[in-house]
């Protein structure tokens, strides 16, 4: 059975982790239906939002070490890069998501730890319970997050903070988290706020939310005459876009705008 499910419905892709008898820990198939599951959602030119959640009691306790560890040919095959992305599985899991050319926004209740919290900070977006528990737990182990977290952490924290939660492994709350930047939005229903997101998100032009995001992230850590000639290019695509002239009209019109689906 698939410990990854998906189910699409008004333009939103609801997207679970869904092993909750083991807090969702992640195994090496988790990982792959995660990569996976982005790749396809990256292609449909109907969708609006991803909303990335856990079932049971908690988001994702982490790297499942017991089931992992079993299978060293395959932590090694995992390890390797796949030269034309750059990434190896452990790292596309939660980078695939930056890919998708939508919002996505993790609901984060129990545990977000160690890996769980790599794909949380994958997102553009994180909406999570006050009293949720987050660690980069790798620390404890003697490890250091090696699933794209060191690029989230400093895009979100700092480079200090960054090091000093990785050095340290320090578990603190959801709180602790928005005060540090790591989480969006506190809510009681992480879920409902999620929800509630992708559906105002879901009445922009699409064309737009994917431009926005490809420039936050292609250029977030690029030269100023790097972005500048991005934010052109972007510009100039949505200025002849569809969806674009449709936001336009109903902005004139005060009405509300029915889009197609996005460009690219």
């Amino acid at each position: 059975m698939s410990n990854v499910t998906c189910e699409i419905v008004d333009g939103v892709a609801h997207v679970r982790l869904d092993r909750p008898d083991k807090l969702n820990a992640l195994t090496l198939d988790i990982l792959r239906e995660l990569a996976s599951t982005a790749h396809e959602l990256r292609k449909n030119k109907d969708l609006r939002a991803v909303i990335i959640s856990g079932e049971g009691d908690a988001f994702c306790a982490g790297l499942d070490f017991a089931s992992v560890m079993r299978n060293p040919a395959g932590i090694a095959k995992a390890f390797v890069p796949l030269p034309w992305r750059g990434t190896n599985l452990f790292q596309e899991a939660c980078w695939a998501w930056r890919r998708v050319p939508v919002p996505v926004i993790a609901a984060v209740h129990g545990h977000c730890l160690g890996g769980g919290l790599q794909i949380a900070l994958a997102a553009d977006f994180r909406i999570a319970t006050p009293d949720s528990r987050w660690s980069v737990l790798e620390g404890k182990w003697g490890l250091i997050p090696d699933m794209s977290g060191i690029r989230s952490l400093s895009e979100l924290v700092g480079i200090d903070q960054a090091k000093l939660l990785t050095m340290t492994a320090e578990v603190f709350d959801g709180s602790r988290a928005a005060e540090l930047g790591l989480v969006t939005k506190l809510d009681n229903d992480p879920l409902a706020g999620a929800r509630r997101m992708a559906a105002d998100l879901s009445t922009k032009s699409p064309d737009a939310l994917a431009a926005a995001k490809r420039l936050f992230n292609d250029s977030y850590h690029g030269s100023s005459r790097r972005t500048f000639a991005r934010e052109r290019l972007e510009q100039a695509f949505l200025l002849a876009a569809r969806n674009t002239k449709a936001a336009r009209d109903a902005a004139f019109n005060k009405l509300q705008p029915e889009y197609g689906p996005r460009g690219r």
